[in-house]
């Protein structure tokens, strides 16, 4: 098998609908350091798709097809066994821990011992630009700060594939374009996958990839 097959994110015939109507449709294969976006409007139901791959989409919802990493099946397997590194409009660092302590909760388990652990993360804080931010409180950091340790602590997860809920939707327009390099480079470098939902035309344009649009707002949303 081609490489990029075994590493790719393979949506094969892939459905979601609400109430018999169809809110996104896709059969694609997500190749390593591709973005695939997914664009709509808000509360039109495209971020069922991150849910569905990720494994957490609401009973509610009724999806059909498979999705594979690599020539794995994960469509049934439990969400933390899937690997997915997840990015959301908001960073959600752990407020009662350090910036060091949220990454090195995301560490696996075999990063061991302790002071290996520290290291990593303070490489990993380094890497996003943020050397010496180990000891810092979450709530002394900027917008643009914490969506970097947000980042960092995904990347150090050691994911196979990136899903992006609106992540920079909550940035202003300097920091955004600067998250926009600083997530998309670090996929492409890791050769990650990387699925992207949003309303924004930029950030659609930003990945230099592939653009599906999905439809009208849902009811009651």
């Amino acid at each position: 098998m081609d490489k990029t097959a075994i590493h790719g994110l393979r949506l094969k015939d892939v459905t979601i609908t609400l109430d018999g109507r169809e809110l996104v449709s896709v059969d694609h294969t997500i190749l390593p350091g591709e973005i695939l976006t997914v664009m709509g409007p808000s509360g039109s139901g495209k971020s069922t798709l991150l849910a569905f791959i990720g494994g957490f989409l609401d009973p509610a919802f009724h999806a059909a097809g498979e999705v594979y990493c690599g020539d794995i099946n994960i469509t049934s397997i439990k969400p933390q066994d899937r690997r997915a590194g997840l990015l959301f409009q908001d960073p959600l660092l752990f407020p009662h821990m350090s910036v060091g302590s949220n990454l090195m909760f995301a560490l696996p388990n075999w990063v061991q011992p302790k002071a290996k652990r520290r290291q990593s993360a303070e490489e990993a804080l380094a890497d996003v630009g943020l050397d010496g931010f180990f000891d810092r409180d979450p709530d002394t950091l900027s917008g643009g700060q914490k969506a970097r340790v947000a980042l960092a602590r995904v990347l150090i997860s050691e994911p196979a594939f990136l899903l992006l809920d609106e992540p920079f939707s909550k940035l202003d327009a300097g920091r955004r374009n600067q998250m926009r390099q600083l997530v998309f480079g670090n996929a492409k470098s890791r050769s990650l996958p990387v699925l992207l939902v949003t309303h924004d035309q930029a950030d659609a344009d930003a990945t230099g990839g592939m653009i599906i649009e999905v439809g009208a707002p849902l009811q009651n949303q």
